[in-house]
């Protein structure tokens, strides 16, 4: 498939009306996406495997060294414990750590024939925000996301789970969770991801099942 080619629409595009859910979660230097600086990011693709249920497919991340000028809060640092300037991040610069994680999704966009990526995060907007600022300041032009539209996982752990915070919610869930890694993007990131696949999955069995109340 050249780099322009898009498959003939999959089940992923049929469940999710064009688009590919990709998780997404980022950690940052505060709270201001116009300011502050984006320090992590990490992305996880997902796919429909051969029993017709949703797993994680692929992670991509890097650590991101803050824009000329960003903003860095140290209560933010404090909090996710990142040292910005550690030699040991291998931090690359905001543009080309956003080419590194987007190119395999806009890849895995075509593969799956979808139109658009959404972005799947808890309290995305969050995370959107950031990305969309960052992508805007690097004048990448091929942002493969909805610029606006995503998936919250603390609404669906809400309904699903009657919990709203991540750790809960994974809890509810069977998941494992580490607290001594969480704030970390691949991190968060996967987890969300195990979260997010689970409750598609119980949607659609139950969707699935005849004579459910």
């Amino acid at each position: 498939m050249s780099a322009e080619e898009k498959a003939a629409p999959g089940p992923m595009a049929a469940r999710f009306r064009g688009f590919l859910p990709v998780v997404v979660d980022v950690e940052t230097g505060g709270f201001n996406a116009r300011t502050d600086a984006l320090l992590e990011i990490a992305a996880v693709t997902l796919r429909i495997n051969a029993e017709g249920r949703l797993e994680p497919e692929a992670t991509h991340a890097c650590h991101v060294e803050p824009f000329p000028g960003a903003n860095l809060e140290p209560k933010a640092l404090a909090f996710t414990g990142i040292d910005p300037w550690h030699p040991f991040r291998l931090a690359k610069p905001e543009r080309e750590a956003l080419q590194q994680v987007l190119l395999p999704i806009r890849r895995a966009v075509r593969e799956a024939g979808c139109n658009r990526a959404i972005l799947v995060g808890h309290n995305p907007l969050f995370d959107l925000g950031f990305l969309n600022a960052a992508v805007e300041r690097s004048g990448i032009k091929r942002n493969p996301f909805h610029p606006f539209s995503s998936f919250d996982t603390a609404t669906l752990g809400a309904v699903f789970f009657g919990q709203t915070v991540l750790a809960r919610i994974a809890a509810a869930a069977g998941i494992a969770w580490d607290e001594g890694a969480a704030h970390s993007a691949i991190y968060d990131a996967e987890r969300t991801a195990e979260i997010f696949c689970q409750v598609v999955n119980l949607w659609d069995t139950r969707a699935r099942t005849p004579g459910r109340d």
